[in-house]
């Protein structure tokens, strides 16, 4: 089994899954998903019927759904139809289950949240904190984290100003700067993190966070001093922002003799010591 593949196990029964590193994504075997919520006998004929009545009712779900290669049940490689998260969520909204009651209950509850945090900013931030505290973050990283997302806002509002689109855009731009201040791409980065979906700046250290922001808030005066005409513009911009903090990381590299950049994942610290 290789880092790419998996197999996922829900109820007690196994889940074919695959990791795309350049999308950044699991996918899920539709098929496998199917037979543990439906408790059909014959999955692919579940499956092919669900999959026909939600192409009849023009679910786009089912329409964007493609096909990979997996271990089938006779130790062959072949096709079978996945989903990525977001996509399998939706279909398991069609599938009379009580086993996936619970899905739609979360999905209802995020719904909610999301409404009630549009209405009310300081409660997203309130439930943030709680998250991060049942994770066993510290209240000192928790703060700093915090501060990150504030910092990273502003630059990101800054860049639709000058006319950056968001997505791939703003993944070039962001990775502009964590190259010039940590030496890494952000992919590298979190493969040194031994990452995959999760969100780098989550398992950063005290430190790697205080750098990241550096680097951020430094492009962001950056580009409201020279106002960019272009993406390649910002993209310079975001260089000259990461080298800055590029260069404060070295200097303290040398001062202090350990590397500020490391495989330290902040959610595997030890929570009683806190995360520093």
């Amino acid at each position: 089994m290789t880092k790419e593949s998996a197999i996922k196990v829900f109820d007690q029964k196994q889940i074919r899954t695959h990791w795309n590193d350049d999308q950044e994504k699991w996918y899920f075997s539709i098929v496998d998903v199917v037979g543990i919520l439906s408790g059909s006998v014959n999955p692919q004929s579940y499956w092919r019927k669900l999959k026909q009545r939600l192409k009849q009712e023009g679910n786009e779900t089912v329409t964007n759904c493609h096909a990979l290669k997996m271990i089938a049940a006779d130790g062959k490689m072949r096709m079978t139809d996945v989903a990525d998260t977001q996509q399998l969520f939706r279909l398991i909204q069609s599938i009379p289950s009580p086993k996936a009651e619970p899905f739609k209950i979360w999905l209802a509850k995020v719904g909610s949240d999301r409404v009630d945090e549009i209405e009310d900013p300081e409660i997203g931030i309130e439930r943030l904190m709680d998250t991060y505290q049942r994770k066993g973050y510290s209240k000192e990283w928790i703060n700093q984290r915090l501060k990150s997302i504030e910092v990273r806002k502003e630059l990101t509002d800054e860049w639709e100003t000058r006319g950056v689109k968001k997505g791939q855009d703003f993944a070039i731009l962001t990775d502009e700067i964590t190259k010039a201040w940590s030496g890494f791409t952000t992919k590298k980065y979190k493969k040194l993190k031994e990452l995959k979906k999760e969100n780098l700046r989550d398992h950063m250290t005290n430190l790697e966070l205080v750098l990241n922001m550096l680097a951020e808030a430094t492009t962001t005066e950056i580009s409201k001093e020279k106002n960019p005409k272009t993406f390649n513009d910002s993209k310079r911009i975001a260089k000259q922002g990461g080298t800055i903090a590029g260069n404060t990381r070295r200097e303290i590299e040398e001062k202090s003799g350990k590397k500020i950049v490391t495989k330290l994942n902040a959610k595997k610290l030890d929570n009683n010591k806190g995360i520093e």
